[in-house]
């Protein structure tokens, strides 16, 4: 199974920026793609981005679009969010999760780290 533990998350204005983290450990070589989720007070958990390990392919939900760049490094196991002129609506809980080369679903969670954006 693969450890996961997010950081980077604060207080910040409105158009401000943050850059979140994800270190992975454990069974990382089994990871086929690394996502960021996140949970505002009162609503579902919805998908951010994601990228793919091989080749590095990035996925975005369309509210982030333009404004979120994920990356990757593989020498440190670690995921980045970079979020750029933020928005109250990005408040929430952000987490990142994993999935498995042998599962469809993301079965690995982190802690969460909480996101603050005042206006």
């Amino acid at each position: 199974q693969v450890q996961l533990v997010e950081s980077g998350g604060g207080l910040v204005q409105a158009g401000g920026s943050l850059r979140l983290s994800c270190v992975g450990s454990g069974r990382t070589s089994s990871t086929y793609a690394t996502g960021w989720f996140r949970q505002a007070p009162g609503k579902e958990r919805e998908f951010v981005a994601s990228i793919i390990w091989s080749g590095g392919s990035t996925s975005y939900a369309g509210p982030v679009k333009g404004r979120f760049t994920i990356s990757r490094d593989n020498a440190k196991n670690t995921v980045y969010l970079q979020m750029n002129s933020l928005k109250p609506e990005d408040t929430a809980v952000y987490y990142c999760a994993t999935v498995s080369r042998a599962k469809y679903v993301y079965d690995s969670w982190g802690q969460g780290t909480q996101v603050t954006v005042s206006s």
